[in-house]
């Protein structure tokens, strides 16, 4: 397998969905804006999206996928059999959850949104989206469950390209519902659960050439059944790191007025990177990083551990330094029409720009929880992010008043760059970190590829600084020429260092 090209295809399928992801929410923020519609349905969506990323971004393949790959090695039929356990306890466990958070959704929404209890119409309306939204949790996680059969089988392509088809009915949902003057946001919701369902079926046809589902419900589970369990728990904490942040943001925000929303769509624009830097790289990364330590091969270890880390500083850096750059032409850019004023901008791109400083941390947040998920080592990673989520909601808390939300992606960086340098410490001190000098050479070369690139940018975004204000209408369309031009300019700068080789990335 190689590194380079099986990332190229995870992050082809993500680039796709995150380009209608893009569109979805362009198309939010010309109806709804930063309204109260739009903070009840972000808030509805938060806590089931927030765990399609958990389970669908790494966290599960983080406990699964080295438990499968063990069961495997050993024969085909142990694999199977081990699959069908997982499968039957997670179903019961999923909808034992599900049933509880329609029950007891106005206390749910309390927990992830108290400032909306001072709102009632903004609260009910929250209450109202989030049952219909909730059942998407059930859906999205046993899709989880099949993207792991097929990435463990170096099968990334279908996984990769399933969270398309959220954003293409969500794009229908939003446009029946104008044509048809029906409720956006009601209709939105709906449409997740929906989403959901198609998602389900589409993984499992393709499944059926690796895997063929058997569910027993048993009133005993198996021991290994258990143990990946009590991996998985750990494991949805510390490989989520990033995403429970900004569900404790979206918490501390709901006290001020549109910030929900600010933050949603502030999020939609770096998660773009994160789903490639952090998340294609890290999914591509474990199942052969996995079977390399049931090998006992540390030669190969070393050479997945340097190449996943130079890949995503590859891919993390220039759309770090982009971010902060260019955050309020790209949030106008984007969004900056109909009900999304240029106050709105004003706010999302400041949300933004911090955010960007995080981006590097965020990516290799996902990659430095491999070297010990890889080892069936979730307890490790789990106290480091526990540490994280911790200085974030302190640092967030302390100076909310102060500064207002802008406090909320200020302190998500710097706690989780705080979380990467620890990572750093004990990685080391344990001997997981089997580092090569070739890789902070390669890491100069990054840096030089990036300045060269940043200065282009500073260049074009002040020639061009009248046709990428608010009022101009075709802002969108010099903001793509710019990015892809400095983005052509950085990777030929790359391949010129020698940095896109594809030998390089060769993992057997």
């Amino acid at each position: 397998m190689n590194l380079l090209s099986s990332t190229s295809i995870f992050s082809f399928f993500t680039l796709i969905s995150r380009i209608l992801g893009y569109l979805r929410d362009i198309l939010i923020a010309i109806f709804l804006g930063a309204s109260i519609f739009a903070d009840a349905f972000f808030v509805a969506f938060r806590l089931p999206n927030t765990f399609r990323r958990l389970f669908a971004e790494g966290t599960f393949n983080a406990a699964f996928i080295p438990s499968y790959t063990a069961e495997k090695l050993k024969n085909k039929v142990k694999g199977k059999i081990f699959a069908d356990d997982v499968l039957s306890a997670l179903l019961l466990i999923l909808l034992f959850i599900v049933t509880l958070a329609e029950i007891f959704t106005p206390y749910l929404v309390y927990l992830i949104a108290p400032g909306f209890i001072a709102d009632e119409v903004k609260f009910n309306l929250a209450v109202e989206f989030t049952r219909i939204t909730f059942p998407f949790l059930l859906f999205v996680s046993l899709s989880s469950f099949f993207s792991g059969i097929l990435n463990s089988n170096n099968k990334f392509g279908i996984a990769a390209a399933t969270p398309i088809i959220l954003n293409i009915v969500l794009i229908i949902s939003i446009l029946i519902s104008y044509f048809q003057n029906l409720n956006i946001a009601k209709q939105l919701s709906y449409g997740v659960t929906l989403a959901g369902v198609i998602q389900l079926i589409f993984l499992i046809y393709f499944t059926l050439g690796f895997y063929k589902p058997n569910i027993k419900f048993k009133l005993k589970i198996t021991s290994k059944v258990k143990f990946f369990f009590k991996k998985l728990l750990p494991s949805i904490f510390s490989s989520g790191v990033t995403q429970i942040n900004i569900l404790v943001g979206t918490i501390i925000a709901s006290f001020q007025s549109g910030a929900v929303s600010y933050l949603y769509y502030a999020d939609r624009v770096y998660q773009i990177n994160l789903a490639i830097a952090g998340i294609a790289v890290g999914t591509v990364s474990l199942p052969v990083l996995s079977k390399a330590l049931k090998l006992r091969n540390f030669s190969k270890v070393s050479n997945i551990q340097n190449r996943s880390l130079e890949l995503s500083l590859l891919l993390s850096m220039p759309a770090s330094v982009g971010l902060i750059i260019a955050s309020k032409e790209i949030v106008s850019g984007l969004f900056g029409y109909g009900s999304f004023t240029a106050e709105d901008v004003k706010m999302t791109s400041g949300a933004l720009k911090f955010f960007g400083f995080g981006v590097i941390a965020f990516a290799l947040i996902k990659i430095l929880s491999n070297f010990y998920f890889a080892r069936d080592n979730t307890k490790t990673p789990f106290y480091i992010s526990s540490f994280i989520v911790f200085l974030n909601i302190v640092i967030s808390v302390s100076f909310f008043n102060q500064i207002g939300f802008l406090i909320i992606p200020i302190s998500t960086s710097i706690s989780t760059w705080i979380g990467v340098l620890i990572f750093l410490f004990f990685l080391k001190k344990r001997n997981y970190l089997l580092l090569q000098n070739k890789l902070l050479y390669n890491i100069l070369k990054i840096v030089i590829s990036t300045a060269i690139m940043a200065s282009i940018l500073i260049f074009f975004l002040d020639r061009y600084t009248v046709r990428l204000d608010y009022a101009y209408t075709y802002k969108s369309i010099y903001l793509l020429i710019i990015v892809g031009f400095v983005g052509i300019v950085y990777l030929l700068s790359c391949y010129l260092f020698g940095l896109l080789k594809i030998k390089n990335y060769k993992t057997i």
